[in-house]
């Protein structure tokens, strides 16, 4: 198939891009940098320069491009300031999924992936159920993470209800490997700057990236229209688990317990390492025939960990 994959130079499109083309597909990437675009033509991908948020701007953009599918893997993460990461995300996934739903028209896509979160579920502790994609999402909730909530359901509702368009979502673990934001935690690590909850905190969901990539390529090959797939490893882990092993990896000392109370000074940390859930992936391994290379923690913080030396 032809692709136009929107942050195809990001943390999931640029493992992506290069999978894509391995499994033959042809790949036209947005970027909003020159720079980028001349690593995607160099990757093998074509490339088109645009902001996505730029409704015209970016029909403009794609004027000449033809594709079969539209990729959104667009987020803001890599925002130093959190705060600025999240708006920018809630934006790209309203309005930006909004402005990429009207360039697949116009290229003459018929099928559209985007990209969610398994956060979706509800920043909450869910105990020891196992959340399959049956779970009620992206339910509406009080508090600072409440837009995030918002979005996560506006970018899968407007895929989903998009007419002629086969919508999927790829409800994503947290992503980790080489990218800036596991070398941001790798290096609050070093210098012990990242506490966990001496409760240990809750658990978490990972996927590596190289494996988010794979599962994209086996969804957009195999997926449903209409449906959504939960994208994470075999065993969600412990905050606290996970921090201490990556530590015990750099050989660095594990991260400072305290209170959970104290966390609340900064909102995201707090929500996110007191949010608890065990996500399932039996049916993305059922229906796309995917299962992660990397199938938990243990494998993975090795391969992050000599990456960064």
């Amino acid at each position: 198939m032809r692709v136009l994959l929107a942050g195809a130079s990001g943390a999931v499109g640029t493992p992506l891009t290069r999978q894509l083309i391995a499994a033959g597909h042809q790949v036209v990437g947005i970027t909003r940098s020159q720079a980028n675009a001349e690593r995607l033509r160099t990757a093998g991908a074509e490339a088109v320069v645009a902001d996505v948020l730029d409704r015209e701007h970016l029909l403009a953009a794609v004027r000449d491009v033809r594709a079969d599918a539209v990729m959104h893997q667009l987020t803001a993460l890599g925002t130093t300031k959190m705060r600025e990461a999240m708006q920018g995300t809630n934006a790209l996934r309203t309005t930006g999924t909004a402005h990429l739903l009207a360039a697949a028209r116009a290229v003459g896509a018929h099928r559209f992936l985007t990209q969610s979160i398994v956060l979706g579920y509800g920043y909450r502790d869910h105990g020891p159920h196992v959340i399959t994609e049956d779970d009620p999402f992206a339910e509406p909730q009080p508090g600072p993470l409440a837009d995030g909530v918002t979005a996560i359901r506006s970018t899968e509702e407007q895929v989903f209800s998009a007419d002629e368009m086969e919508g999927i979502a790829l409800r994503y673990g947290a992503f980790y490997g080489q990218d800036s934001f596991t070398r941001m935690i790798i290096n609050l690590v070093r210098k012990r700057r990242l506490p966990v909850p001496s409760s240990g905190g809750g658990f978490v969901n990972f996927i590596y990236l190289e494996d988010a990539a794979a599962a994209t390529v086996a969804a957009l090959e195999k997926g449903r229209a209409g449906q959504a797939y939960n994208i994470v490893d075999d065993e969600p882990v412990r905050w606290a688990d996970y921090l201490d092993a990556l530590a015990a990896e750099l050989g660095v000392r594990r991260p400072w317990r305290v209170p959970t109370w104290m966390l609340r000074a900064i909102p995201y940390l707090h929500a996110i390492v007191t949010t608890s859930m065990r996500v399932s992936n039996a049916k993305a391994r059922r229906e796309l025939g995917w299962t992660p290379a990397v199938s938990t923690y243990r494998e993975g913080i090795p391969l992050v960990a000599e990456a960064s030396r």
